[in-house]
């Protein structure tokens, strides 16, 4: 393992140096690529074998690096988004200028999100979680170096480090009370263990996208790079899920239920927000960067229902919660990886990603086409693809909370499990409007129509991903008992593994058996179509010919899920019409859901900053007897303090 670690790492360092000059940035990508699969290697060996390596967990500041079995399945998470996202870029970035310099902070970037996963102290955690967070603005910003680009990037910044003041409160705190790698540190019920808990939700959760910490996710990821979309979509939320996996089930104990309450409402919001105002977004990127707030907020359910099993003494339920969280995690960074690669493929194709602009990019693109309608079906969580799986996890894992938990628990279990349900409902027809948009149907504009298929590098990056997609989906089994064996207490019942999921007390997943059912009857349609082709005929439309303005557009898809919830979402809409003699020439009409979290939390929030900066800054006359007054008046302050015995 020790050669895997040091090669993986070096591999990655060697393919920044390489991107630095244009002759050999494509190696360079390719190297890294080597290098996170080396990485992802050591990982699962750490997982399959129980097998550690290097240094334990300490409270001290000094810098120690390890690898256990949680380490390992998030550096396996990291091999299958990266590797994949790294041979992708190694054709879409272009060899100039700030295309080497992209290539030398992606390695920087692989970098930092390996050493937060293999820190074993504080202080290195801190600094590359900080590292972590800054290089992907860097990215952005040389990618894409515009006024919008900015403030955007501005907002990045702000928000997940004004929310990553939680993740040094929960470390430091940790670390004080010698809690780092030791779980009976803190007392069950304790002031620490609720402030910890509560400032790792936040510090974790801003980062990993949960509701309402999420704003930055969908400002940031339309305008990175595609494979840095994928990696910050795939890879990074889910070093945010490792962090909390950490804190909140392995280091502070069994935490009371309402920790784990507040997880699962959290997960709720994220889940059902998440999905919902993806259905009613019309670029590609920005729906799938709130997609991943609802898959985020998925992993939490799972997250909160391990917490309040462990918290009710259902060990082995919790154990299966954990592991369909962490199973999720793994999916999610398959899928969404390939999914924003086939943005990023689409957007260099056709110059743009406006669902209502796009059209019939299956048949002009089938390989790029049909891996990415393959992602589609996994996200949406489709039978015998790696989204079901987990989801379906999930669902039996939430079913087992009011048997468990007391009414209260079992209640907010009752409603978690319905919310995932209509989480999973919206989410296939929020995909079923991006295949019918993006793949199916005629072109809408002439710059679709002359779409090409991508070049090799980036094709097969999609369809190795795709492939994932399918295996991890029909064999499920074979991962789920190792990621419930990572349960840091005793769970009895140990399963073998087998491909299919078929665990006591879960009903089964014959995921083997559904795929010789289903494959066989789809050879028997294949074959009794024979050579028979449907022939071409006209749409009927009112006794129209069908155009343009007519085929189906992406407010057509979500409009009866905006009436039904109009008086929640609260849509605008903006009707002109022009008129000429009394006869109406034109119609003009836009639009749009808002989000309520940014129109009453954080717009509230930013306006009184401002005024109170503004007040603030009244005080900085620049006159040298007003500040000698401003201490004048501290003294007397402070001696009245003491006076009145409020300063000791």
């Amino acid at each position: 393992m020790t050669g895997l670690v040091i090669g993986g790492l070096l591999g990655i360092a060697i393919g920044g140096l390489l991107c630095l000059r244009a002759e050999s940035l494509a190696a360079g990508f390719i190297t890294q690529s080597v290098g996170a699969l080396a990485l992802g290697v050591a990982g699962l060996w750490a997982l399959v074998s129980g097998e550690a390596w290097g240094a334990l967990f300490t409270n001290e500041l000094t810098p120690r690096a390890g690898i256990d079995g949680l380490t390992g399945v998030f550096l396996l998470t990291f091999a299958l988004a990266a590797c994949p996202s790294l041979v992708f870029a190694s054709s879409y970035v272009a060899k100039t200028a700030r295309g080497r310099l992209t290539g030398v902070l992606t390695a920087t970037f692989l970098l930092s999100l390996i050493g937060v996963l293999c820190a074993r102290d504080p202080l290195s955690f801190l600094f590359l979680w900080e590292l972590m967070t800054l290089v992907p603005a860097a990215i952005i910003l040389v990618g894409t170096a515009t006024e919008s680009a900015r403030r955007t990037v501005f907002t990045y910044v702000a928000i997940t480090h004004l929310g990553g003041a939680g993740t040094w409160i929960a470390l430091l705190l940790l670390a004080h009370e010698g809690a780092i790698g030791n779980s009976t540190a803190l007392s069950e019920g304790s002031t620490v263990q609720a402030v910890v808990a509560v400032a790792a939700i936040i510090g974790f959760g801003t980062k990993a996208g949960l509701m309402p910490m999420h704003a930055w996710l969908p400002r940031a990821h339309p305008i990175a790079p595609a494979p840095i979309s994928a990696l910050m979509s795939g890879v990074m939320v889910a070093v945010a899920v490792y962090g909390l996996v950490r804190v909140l089930v392995d280091w502070i104990g069994t935490p009371p239920s309402w920790i784990g309450a507040t997880v699962l409402v959290l997960g709720v919001l994220s889940a059902l927000g998440g999905i919902t105002y993806a259905l009613f977004q019309n670029d590609l990127k920005r729906l799938l960067a709130y997609s991943t707030v609802e898959h985020l907020g998925i992993v939490a359910l799972g997250l909160g229902a391990c917490l309040l099993f462990r918290q009710h003494g259902a060990d082995a339920w919790a154990a299966f919660a954990l592991g369909a969280a962490l199973l999720h995690t793994v999916n999610h960074a398959v899928f969404k990886a390939l999914l924003f690669l086939g943005a990023g493929t689409f957007e260099r194709a056709t110059g743009g990603l406006e669902l209502d602009r796009l059209g019939g990019l299956l048949r002009r693109m089938p390989w790029s086409g049909g891996a990415f309608l393959v992602g589609c079906l996994a996200i949406a969580g489709m039978p015998l693809l790696n989204g079901f799986a987990s989801e379906w996890l999930t669902l039996r894992a939430l079913l087992q909370v009011p048997a468990y938990a007391g009414v209260w628990d079992g209640t907010l279990g009752a409603v978690a499990l319905a919310a995932l349900a209509g989480t999973m409902t919206v989410a296939v027809l929020c995909f079923v409007k991006v295949i019918g948009l993006v793949l199916l149907g005629p072109t809408r504009r002439s710059g679709v129509a002359d779409a090409v298929e991508s070049p090799p590098a980036m094709r097969g990056a999609l369809v190795a991903l795709a492939g994932a997609c399918f295996v991890l989906g029909t064999t499920p089994g074979l991962l789920f008992p190792l990621l419930v064996g990572l349960a840091p207490w005793p769970v009895t019942g140990d399963e073998p593994s087998r491909p299919g999921l078929d665990l006591p007390g879960t009903g089964s997943l014959p995921t083997v058996g559904l795929l010789a059912v289903v494959g066989g009857l789809g050879a028997l349609l294949w074959i009794a179509r024979g050579d028979r082709r449907a022939a071409p005929s006209p749409s009927w439309a009112g006794g129209q010919r069908v155009e343009s303005p007519l085929l189906w557009s992406s407010a057509g898809f979500s409009k009866p899920l905006r009436l039904v919830l109009e008086a929640v979402l609260r849509p605008q809409r903006e009707i002109e019409t022009t008129t000429v003699g009394g006869v109406v020439q034109e119609v003009s009409y836009e639009g749009r859901v808002p989000h309520l979290i940014d129109v009453h939390l954080y717009r509230p929030v930013t306006a009184g900053a401002l005024v109170a900066a503004s007040w603030a800054r009244r005080l900085q006359s620049g006159r040298l007897g007003t500040y000698v007054g401003y201490l004048i008046a501290l003294v007397v302050l402070l001696l009245v303090a003491v006076r009145v015995g409020a300063i000791g």
